[in-house]
């Protein structure tokens, strides 16, 4: 499979850092009706990911990360290929 989660305490804390601050930083991302700050934006994606309510996943084929909620159809889907 192309595609893995990847446990939050796999990575340094300075690959954590840079995946939760490039996640942030896309646009389209949203965090309900008022825009966060940064910190703000940075603190909850961390939690979450440390709480079990996000997961990280890996691409092989397109090498990219991304953060997705622990209840996201996405990953059942992935779950039906596994």
């Amino acid at each position: 499979m192309p595609i893995h989660i990847i446990p939050v305490d796999k990575l340094s804390a300075e690959a954590l850092h840079g995946v939760i601050k490039e996640f942030i930083s896309r646009d389209g991302t949203d965090y309900g009706e008022f825009e966060a700050s940064v910190e703000k934006k940075f603190r909850q994606v961390k939690q979450k990911l440390e709480k079990g309510l996000a997961v990280l996943l890996y691409d092989d084929e397109m090498e990219t990360t991304n953060i997705f909620r622990h209840d996201d159809p996405i990953l059942k889907k992935l779950d039906n290929f596994q």
